[in-house]
């Protein structure tokens, strides 16, 4: 290519032409010779006629600039302009291409996917091999090259990870001298320089770094009753952002609550605040930058921005002047900074339907049945121990965790100890494992609990003599707590340490603080119920290992703790990407590495501008030819003009619908025989498992029928021909997006001729066809455009029931309800026939939650890819999955041919009728 300052030409040798402009203008601007006057007396006759074509002395000299400029647009055209033509240096030897692939990758990862798969089809046409490693998930063992091609292929299952790239042992590099290319998550990160190191040893490194900020959030916090969240970058992005507050409104549809402007003024941090109602801050689920796909510009919510509302009430009055003898105020001093305290009789604060109600020696409960029934649907209430309940009789009182022994145990009383006693540990099964005790916390009074076999069970803390301290029992979906204590410092000293709000923390009473310490989390699993993807994206946990406490604390997130949402009991802690005390730097590379991308300016033809230009170019020029010949304007001229006016509406039409772009060979390949295809989801790891599952269900029909399929097929919607498909599997996922219109249309015509769509929800039909699971929901928006006819739950007369095999179940990994068309209304059940005729042709859609592609997957060597129920149970499961699967797909080659009156005599034989 020959460059020309930024602009280079695939064909410069057309460019000679160019200088046989001067010559043509030479010769467009010749004057033919003056003509010689003849007297002819005929010419008399012609006087006083008007000659309606007007020609033109000469040409204008602007006339004639405009077609050499016409003509020299045309030639510069055809020689191939680019603007910023990316070099392209031609390596030697095998090619590694490193990715950092962090939560810093994600908001740019359609480029760098472009960018590999440039550098692999580079290497591929060199025969050059080839090798990727994503930083992110390094490897376990040496790296070895292999097929460039193949590398292209599997491009889309490496993914980027919400966090930081790990530590890489230099020792897994491949062998042998390569080049390398490393994209760069444009961050600065501890010990890139020792892998840096081991690569230049090997060969050239080349660094690809586009210069876009990264932009970051941390974890919020409460301040002064706001919501504080603090903002890194990189570098000052040269345009504000917005940060939404996104959460659930009264109506359960998550939403925007609130949205602040992201501005950094000198400093690479800074610090929004949202200034919201305790009831809208409690609604807030995650804040994030608008329009940003990161993990790192997400940031979680837990305990620690939601404070919750919480009932004190006493049974004694207090007394003026004597705020410390109160009981309730070591409650008020331990709870006000993280809990909005409400005040008021029992049944008004009932009424508030507050989440926590605290009772400080109170015997006498005037809504005893209406505070059972609230503690019962989820409520909290913890009472405090004093004179009034020891001395009360409390044989029908139904809110107390241990049945309580007449009287107190006091320091010099009847049932006393010598000296005061302390607290002993706290045991294994309790909430406050973890918690230090003090050594000056002491008791010296208490009321105790009757002797009971479980009495122990319901112990979540005790005195060094073994007498219960605090009790706990669940009561419905709540739990009643009582302290054996007061509130106040009358019995004991434990309102006067740090420790009392530290239990009441773990009794979930308050707001957990930003930045739990370890012994906060300590002594306790924690499940994750929500976990972030590199893009930011919440996503079920599943069936993830829970982590101790320990690690948690630590907020690390890494391969073997992953960012999301946490929760142990009623308690919920956010491990955001960004870890605590994090800085963003931007990345900086040694000065013998050279580095693409920093001010990347995308290649652009100009061919097509050009010939454009000199088209209009020729366009105006006959406009200005005609003008000088006075042929412009007039009747001739009005049709003309019309004429134009339809042929450029014409080119500007809407293009018509026209026959699918499918490649020739995929074509020929999917309609000479039966194969199964599936609907890709965006999803690598949902897309993986659906074609295993097809795969297997192809070796199924292989081994047991006539059917013999070619290998499943990834539907294109967009070029394919869907009419070659026997069946297409569509899993749903909660977040896959939506076909075209045009691509509707495509599914419409293949329902509409017979083809069939078996949509899985792959979530058990736990709500009842999808209702309220994400995926029902997403299956009910993507199936609206559909024409699918009124769907029933599958009668146990259908034609699927009998195709093949004899069913009565139709599980995969799950077992539960199908729908399949509904029978026509008039349906009856002809004399001598065990069945209606049902659906006279192939019902179009089937539709379940049993993740049946699961249930059929199987890897390279013919081996079940995941666990179906468990022992022989279990492996019935999976073969009643694949005679469904035999069923379904000889439904779609068969019809009604099941119904024909014909299989009856066999059909009753076999049911024993």
């Amino acid at each position: 290519m020959w460059m020309l300052g930024p602009i280079g030409f695939t064909a410069p040798w057309l460019l000679l032409g160019l200088a046989a402009l001067p010559i043509i203008w030479l010769i467009l601007r010749a004057v033919p010779p003056a003509p010689i006057r003849r007297r002819f007396p005929g010419v008399a006759l012609l006087l006083g006629l008007k000659d309606e074509e007007v020609q033109a002395a000469r040409t204008p000299w602007w006339l004639l600039a405009l077609r050499l400029l016409a003509l020299a647009a045309a030639i510069i055209g055809f020689a191939g302009p680019v603007l910023n033509p990316q070099r392209v240096v031609p390596g030697t030897g095998p090619l590694l291409i490193v990715v950092d692939g962090s939560w810093a990758s994600a908001r740019d990862w359609s480029r760098r996917v472009e960018r590999m798969t440039a550098a692999l089809k580079d290497a591929q046409q060199a025969g050059r091999p080839a090798a990727v490693i994503s930083l992110a998930d390094p490897p376990p063992a040496q790296v070895s090259f292999t097929d460039a091609g193949a590398l292209i292929q599997s491009l889309p299952g490496i993914q980027p990870q919400p966090w930081a790239p790990q530590n890489f042992d230099a020792a897994n590099l491949p062998d042998g001298n390569f080049e390398t290319l490393w994209l760069s998550d444009g961050l600065a990160r501890d010990g890139r320089a020792g892998v840096l190191s081991a690569l230049e040893a090997r060969g050239p490194v080349k660094v690809w770094q586009p210069q876009l900020p990264v932009l970051a959030l941390g974890a919020a916090r409460i301040e002064d009753g706001a919501l504080v969240v603090p903002a890194l970058a990189s570098t000052i992005p040269p345009s504000p952002r917005d940060v939404a507050a996104v959460g659930r409104d009264p109506a359960g549809v998550e939403r925007e609550l609130a949205s602040q402007p992201l501005q950094f003024t000198d400093s690479r941090e800074t610090e929004l605040r949202f200034d919201l109602p305790p009831e809208l801050r409690n609604r807030i689920t995650r804040i994030e930058v608008t329009g940003m796909r990161s993990a790192g510009a997400v940031s979680l919510t837990d305990d620690a921005v939601k404070r919750r509302k919480v009932a004190i009430l006493s049974g004694a009055r207090d007394r003026e002047g004597l705020e410390l003898l109160s009981p309730t105020h070591y409650l008020h001093q331990a709870l006000a900074p993280t809990a909005d305290l409400i005040e008021g009789t029992l049944a008004d604060v009932l009424t508030a339907d507050p989440d926590v109600i605290i009772l400080a020696d109170m015997a006498d409960l005037p809504e005893q049945a209406k505070l059972q029934e609230w503690v019962e649907k989820g409520g909290l209430l913890i009472r405090f121990a004093g004179p009034r309940m020891a001395n009360a009789n409390l044989d029908a009182d139904t809110l107390l965790p241990v049945q309580l022994r007449a009287g107190g145990r006091s320091l010099g009383g009847t049932m006393s100890w010598g000296d005061p006693r302390a607290l002993a540990p706290f045991p294994e099964n309790s909430p406050f494992t973890g918690l230090t005790v003090p050594d000056d916390v002491t008791v010296k009074a208490q009321v105790m609990a009757e002797p009971a076999p479980d009495l122990s069970e319901h112990t979540i803390a005790a005195l060094t003599d073994g007498t219960p301290l605090v009790t706990r029992a669940k009561m419905g979906q709540g739990a009643v707590v009582l302290f054996h204590v007061t509130a106040n410092a009358e019995w004991s000293t434990l309102p006067l340490s740090l420790l009392f709000p530290q239990m009441l923390e773990r009794l979930a009473v308050s707001a957990r603080p930003a930045a739990p310490e370890e012994a906060d989390l300590a002594g306790q699993t924690w499940v994750p119920q929500k976990l972030l993807d590199g893009f930011g994206r919440l996503q079920d946990a599943g069936a993830a290992a829970g982590v101790p406490g320990e690690e948690l604390a630590k907020a690390e997130p890494g391969p073997k703790l992953r960012p999301g949402i946490y929760t142990a009991e009623d308690r919920s802690v956010a491990l955001n990407a960004l870890p605590r005390g994090a800085t963003l730097s931007p990345a900086s590379w040694p000065a013998n590495v050279p580095v693409e991308g920093a001010f990347e300016q995308r290649e652009m033809p100009l061919k097509g501008w050009l010939l454009g230009a000199a088209l209009a170019a020729l366009l105006l020029d006959i406009l200005a030819t005609l003008a000088l010949s006075g042929k412009l304007w007039g009747p001739r001229a009005m049709k003309a003009a019309a004429f134009g006016a339809a042929v450029i509406l014409a080119s500007f039409a809407p293009p018509q619908a026209h026959a699918e772009d499918m490649d020739p060979a995929r074509a020929i390949e999917a309609a000479s025989n039966v194969v199964l295809a599936a609907m890709p989801t965006g999803d690598a790891e949902v897309d993986r498992v659906s074609m295993a599952g097809l795969k297997g269900l192809s070796q199924v029909l292989n081994r047991r029928t006539t059917v013999e399929p070619s290998a499943p097929m990834m539907v294109d919607l967009k070029n394919d021909d869907l009419a070659v498909f026997t069946f297409i599997y569509w899993p749903i996922t909660a977040d896959q997006p939506a076909p075209s219109p045009m691509e509707y249309a495509k599914l419409n015509r293949y329902l509409r001729g017979g083809g069939m769509i078996l949509f899985d929800t792959r979530d058990a039909d736990i709500a009842g066809f999808g209702e309220a699971t994400p995926a029902g929901k997403r299956l009910q928006a993507l199936a609206a455009p559909l024409d699918i006819p009124p769907l029933a739950p599958i009668p146990d007369d259908h034609v699927l029931t009998r195709t093949f095999y004899l069913l009565q179940d139709f599980p995969g990994r799950y077992d539960g309800t199908i729908w399949v068309e509904a029978p026509p209304a008039d349906a009856e059940r002809a004399e001598g026939m065990p069945f209606r005729n049902l659906n006279d042709g192939v019902t179009p859609v089937v539709i379940g939650g049993n993740d049946w592609a699961s249930a059929w997957a199987v890897d390279d060597r013919g081996m079940p890819m995941f666990p179906v129920g468990r022992g022989r149970t279990g492996e019935r499961q999976r073969e009643i999955a694949d005679r469904f699967g035999v069923n379904l797909i000889m439904h779609v080659l068969t019809g009604n041919y099941k119904s024909d009156q014909v299989h009856v005599p066999a059909l009753l034989e076999r049911l024993g009728q």
